[in-house]
């Protein structure tokens, strides 16, 4: 399905990206594995590699402006193109009330998830014009479309995404350069890796399907937008979320 075709995934040292980046080698493409753990993200490459794929990694920071820039530039140096990029990256953030959310904590969860996603698509929409457009599918979350209580930070930011995602669409439609939105619930990856059983029973209870989701559902979902046959999809959100938004 990605023959040919050069692609970014941040965030990809484990969970949902390091699911992204596999089945994007497994279809074709040339990966670029990004992330602020170089032991992850090189163990991503290792897998990929093992696999028969083609991937290398680039440690870089998100929530830098220059880091994406220096992610863009240094793909494009090797091989040549941009085509594809899956922007990931995202943390969890603090648990607490507006009135009492820690300010230092609202602008860490702000700058990775929501400038995160700006500055990738800041220097990566330049390098696909220049391939000759491309498709992003940047990765917001069920909490991009409902809030949650106690994550004020993670449910702008991943708003935010939502709507940035939208104006991409309508800014570059007719160059070739589609753009979507990828909303998960609940799925089983290190950033659940601190819940207590009780927690995860809860979140367990609010999807009808009686689980949480794997990384490769949703990677699944992210091929199919990042590929030709989604070529008259942009613009959009997509849920994968076991029917927690049904309720």
């Amino acid at each position: 399905m990605l023959e040919g075709k050069v692609a970014i995934v941040t965030g990809a040292g484990s969970g949902i990206g390091r699911s992204v980046a596999e089945i994007y080698a497994r279809e074709g493409a040339k990966v670029v594995v990004s992330d602020i753990n170089e032991t992850q993200g090189s163990e991503t490459v290792d897998l990929i590699l093992a696999a028969g794929g083609d991937a290398f990694f680039i440690k870089a920071d998100s929530s830098i402006a220059a880091d994406n820039e220096r992610l863009v530039e240094a793909t494009v140096a090797k091989f040549g193109a941009l085509h594809i990029a899956c922007n990931n990256a995202g943390i969890g953030g603090p648990a607490a009330p507006v009135g009492e959310y820690p300010v230092e904590g609202w602008d860490k969860v702000i700058a990775v998830n929501l400038s995160g996603v700006f500055y990738g698509m800041r220097y990566q929409i330049p390098a696909m014009l220049g391939s000759g457009g491309g498709a992003i599918v940047n990765m917001a979350s069920i909490l991009g479309s409902v809030g949650f209580a106690n994550s004020a930070a993670y449910v702008a930011a991943k708003h935010g995404v939502v709507g940035m995602t939208k104006n991409v669409a309508l800014e570059y439609g007719t160059q070739n350069i589609r753009a979507n939105s990828v909303g998960p619930a609940f799925i089983v990856t290190p950033l659940l890796k601190d819940f207590d059983e009780a927690t995860m029973k809860y979140l367990e209870s609010k999807h009808p399907v009686g689980r949480l989701g794997k990384p490769e559902e949703v990677a699944e979902l992210v091929l199919f937008l990042s590929s030709e046959k989604a070529s008259f999809i942009t613009g959009s959100y997509y849920p994968v979320d076991g029917g927690y938004l049904a309720q």
